[in-house]
């Protein structure tokens, strides 16, 4: 069973960047596809981006694209997500997880993106 850690969320103005990190241990991910996804606060879970396991395929939620990038490096079996030009309605717990969800598979703590205007 796959673990996974999120990281490098934080406190940014708008218009900023950050780069989001996910971790996997517990087993490799380097066949897997893997997605970002979001919750803001009173809301569901929602889809941002996903990436094939050779990152040949990526989709990306219409209220992202052209701002998000997501990437990977399978010899550290480490997902990235980069965000750019941060609104503050991408204020959310950003996780990470294997694309298409498995049911196996938990979801990890996330790591916090709080844009201020």
């Amino acid at each position: 069973q796959v673990q996974l850690v999120e990281s490098g969320g934080g406190l940014v103005q708008a218009g900023g960047s950050l780069r989001l990190s996910c971790a996997a241990s517990g087993r490799t991910i380097n066949r897997t596809a893997m997605g970002w996804f979001r919750q803001a606060p009173g809301k569901e879970r929602e889809f941002v981006a996903s990436i094939s396991w050779g990152g040949f395929l990526i989709r990306y939620a219409d209220a992202v694209k052209g701002r998000f990038t997501i990437s990977r490096d399978n010899a550290k079996n480490t997902v990235y997500l980069r965000m750019s030009s941060l609104k503050p309605e991408d204020t959310a717990v950003y996780y990470c997880n294997v694309f298409p969800i498995e049911s196996t598979t938990p979801w990890g703590q996330g790591t916090q993106v709080t844009v201020s205007s």
